[in-house]
């Protein structure tokens, strides 16, 4: 995956070889923001115009701009790989959870 950031705001970022177009998507913001460009420097360019104007949207809605995440992450693994996971881990007193 290809990632280019600005300030503290991070953008996926995929390419096309014909016609050369890259197109980004910013990260992590409640509501989307895409950009598009033909070389790195643009691309970068539109980032900054993009997170801009939605910073600026969310801040004049009110809204905070950046999604808040629960904190909790579920992951499933098959039950041998927790077992040898999780029994290290009691026996240093600590939790898979």
């Amino acid at each position: 995956m290809n990632l280019m950031c600005v300030d503290s705001y991070s953008s996926h970022v995929q390419g096309d070889a014909e016609p050369v177009l890259f197109r980004g998507a910013i990260l992590g913001l409640r509501r989307g923001a895409d950009l598009y460009g033909t070389n790195p420097d643009e691309l970068r360019q539109e980032l900054k115009k993009s997170l801009d104007v939605s910073l600026t949207v969310c801040k004049d809605k009110g809204i905070e701009p950046r999604k808040h995440y629960s904190s909790k992450y579920n992951l499933r693994i098959r039950p041998d790989l927790q077992e040898k996971l999780a029994i290290p881990a009691q026996t240093q007193g600590k939790s898979l959870n």
